[in-house]
């Protein structure tokens, strides 16, 4: 969502112990996806030449200030919904900077989002797609949470891609929680136990 909208709607205070504390800064850059994942307007191809561009300013430009403010080596990255893909998808093309990983009710696999197209750059940015051929070491020192809930519209990709890491022996925690939809006040929920448990 928008850069604001995580304040707006919650999520920030969730955890607002551990910001007083400095135990945690928490960075919110919007998303393009109305130019490029959501831009039925565009190619599927021009749609993934523009998720690139936002991934490169992510790794280029607010992970080295976010770096350089706290003084840490690698981050923490985490989103809802749609940004839990984003944040799966940068933390698996990224793992040697990134410590861990915070889906809620996330996707990934972006395949419904490009209309039958399919290049390398689909690909990589699929982690569905691309994860289980990927073996570089760093990926075994994630430590990654995949919230979701039993009437999630997400579930089943959540169950899916923990099969991925099982398979790749990664150590994660599906979380399934129950009488909760895909929605902000079970993220509220979620968010401070997950950080709790980083």
């Amino acid at each position: 969502g928008r850069y604001y909208e995580a304040k707006d709607r919650g999520l920030i205070d969730s955890v607002s112990w551990f910001i007083e504390n400095g135990d945690l800064t928490i960075y919110c850059p919007s998303n393009i996806d109305a130019r490029s994942w959501y831009n039925k307007d565009i190619p599927p191809a021009a749609r993934a030449v523009n998720h690139n561009l936002y991934d490169r300013f992510i790794d280029q430009e607010v992970l080295p200030r976010a770096l350089s403010e706290t003084g840490w080596q690698t981050v923490s990255v985490g989103g809802c919904s749609f940004g839990g893909y984003h944040a799966a998808n940068f933390a698996f093309k990224h793992p040697e900077k990134v410590n861990s990983l915070i889906s809620m009710s996330g996707i990934f696999d972006i395949r419904s989002y490009v209309d039958g197209y399919y290049d390398d750059m689909i690909y990589f940015n699929n982690p569905m797609d691309f994860l289980p051929k990927d073996n570089r070491p760093q990926l075994w020192q994630l430590r990654i949470i995949l919230g979701t809930t039993d009437s999630d519209i997400c579930l089943e990709q959540n169950k899916q891609f923990s099969g991925i890491l099982q398979q790749k022996e990664m150590h994660h925690w599906l979380d399934i929680r129950e009488n909760r939809s895909h929605d902000w006040p079970v993220w509220r929920e979620m968010f401070p136990h997950y950080i709790s448990t980083l």
